[in-house]
């Protein structure tokens, strides 16, 4: 899976640790976070919305520490913070140092966790928030984890990794799993062999478990200022949508789109009305 439009790589070298950083197009800045599946990154995550938002924005893909070609955290450091805030920390470094002050911010999922804290602790950098179904903002009805987190929980476990168990995730990361065929399971596949990356995922299940999930960032929603776009899959069995009562009622300037017949994974399921609505959005600010 790789993308069509020519990108430039980089490496931020934080204080953390590295962070991997890929970048295309002109424009407002736009940050996009990846979710945290087996093999995610930024470049794989978003490289199929790349032609749209180019044309718009600077686009910056950072892969997650953990994920892709970034740092991998360790148990101890897993065991002393949360992955959040790891996360936060590390890009907040990495942007400083690619000169990037003012942002627009995009996630999903773990991804979107981050993008969440980051608005909450730095409001004066970020310019508008898009979050597509975020851990942590969301406070469910219904028992967690979710059937999409123990699909992630087992997908390392028992007999380890494999083409099958892969296609069983990705099943439950979106409505219709037969718009992706055989080719993009054996990517994603292949993309969650690093040893490192299993070694680190390994440990953040483990500290996942001992934290009873991600951190509780709905009890400071209100800090965020930024104007803020959701973007749900009515059918994500990952972070369900009835979580997302409480960010409409605590977030101060909030609106929502709900895709009927689509899971967790809006920018694949719905990519062309993801990125006209991401785009409208952002560009409603300038």
């Amino acid at each position: 899976m790789t993308s069509a439009i020519a990108l430039n790589t980089r490496r931020a070298l934080t204080s953390l640790g590295e962070i991997a950083v890929a970048e295309a197009g002109a424009g407002p800045v736009l940050v996009m976070l990846h979710g945290g599946g087996p093999g995610a990154s930024g470049v794989s995550n978003y490289h199929q919305n790349l032609s749209a938002l180019v044309r718009h924005f600077r686009v910056v893909l950072p892969d997650q520490p953990g994920f892709g070609g970034s740092y991998r955290p360790t148990g101890v450091d897993l065991d002393e913070r949360s992955i959040t805030e790891i996360t936060v920390e590390a890009l907040l470094e990495a942007l400083d140092l690619l000169g990037i002050e003012q942002f627009h911010l995009l996630g999903n999922s773990l991804g979107g966790a981050a993008a969440i804290a980051m608005a909450q602790q730095r409001p004066d950098r970020v310019d508008r928030l898009v979050l597509m179904a975020p851990g942590g903002g969301w406070l469910p009805f219904g028992p967690t984890p979710t059937e999409g987190q123990k699909a992630m929980f087992r997908y390392y476990n028992g007999t380890g990794p494999s083409e099958k168990k892969m296609a069983d995730f990705i099943r439950t990361m979106v409505f219709d799993h037969r718009q992706f065929g055989a080719d993009v399971i054996r990517a994603r596949y292949e993309a969650s062999l690093d040893e490192s990356h299993v070694a680190f995922y390994h440990h953040y299940n483990a500290a996942f478990a001992k934290r009873g999930g991600m951190d509780p960032l709905w009890r400071d929603l209100h800090l965020i200022s930024a104007p803020t776009l959701l973007l749900w899959g009515r059918d994500d069995r990952t972070i369900t949508l009835d979580g997302a009562q409480l960010m409409l009622k605590q977030l101060r300037d909030v609106q929502l789109h709900v895709f009927g017949r689509c899971g967790h994974w809006v920018q694949l399921e719905r990519q062309a009305d993801f990125e006209r609505l991401v785009t409208d959005f952002l560009e409603a600010g300038s």
